[in-house]
């Protein structure tokens, strides 16, 4: 009797390596050589990296460009759930912070709230009064959310006054921003600089 062959019971099948040369160019995983030649070439060319330019009005995280007389830049829901909790938005903000504080209104808001329509006419006529300082945008469109984060970006001696939880998220991630929210019927102000005394 002559022997029997023996089978594989599963067939294997052959892939492709992922750094073979005949795959592309961004499928394909560069070889240890191949990434060795780019660091030397990077490093002969010294690669220049870019950093964003730290503010001046900031101390490591404490900003210094706080201070009394506060400018406090209000959102659209701010000022409405203001008015639901039926508080007055200059007295609340001087409660909060024990200081002179000007609220600023920007177009952009402004916009927002005439878009609401006759719903929140009182909102309007609020932001109307001459205590609140307006300030023109010089952006297109009126999306009032990019536009205070550009705006505190850009110049930091303003506090942000918002109940809106994705607006607070983007202020969270700039430093030496606080923010003024509404919490058990009054307002709250969050990241503020220790030095003032204010009541968390």
């Amino acid at each position: 009797m002559g022997r029997q062959k023996k089978t594989q019971k599963f067939s294997r099948k052959k892939m492709i390596s992922s750094s073979d040369a005949r795959l592309k160019e961004k499928d394909r995983v560069p070889t240890k050589k191949e990434l060795k030649r780019k660091k030397e070439r990077e490093l002969k060319e010294g690669k220049i990296t870019h950093h964003a330019q730290a503010s001046s009005a900031l101390f490591f995280q404490y900003n210094t460009q706080l201070g009394p007389p506060f400018h406090i830049l209000v959102d659209t829901n701010f000022i409405n759930f203001s008015i639901k909790n039926k508080i007055d938005v200059i007295q609340g903000m001087m409660d909060c912070l024990y200081a002179k504080c000007i609220p600023y209104i920007t177009d952009c808001v402004m916009a927002e709230l005439e878009k609401l329509g006759a719903k929140y006419r009182i909102a309007l006529r609020i932001v109307k009064d001459p205590r609140f300082e307006r300030l023109p945008c010089m952006h297109k469109g009126t999306y009032a959310d990019d536009c205070l984060v550009n705006r505190v970006t850009q110049h930091k001696a303003y506090i942000v006054g918002t109940c809106d939880k994705d607006l607070q998220r983007r202020i969270r991630k700039i430093p030496g921003v606080p923010i003024m929210y509404l919490s058990q019927h009054k307002y709250t102000i969050e990241r503020m600089p220790d030095a003032y005394g204010i009541p968390m």
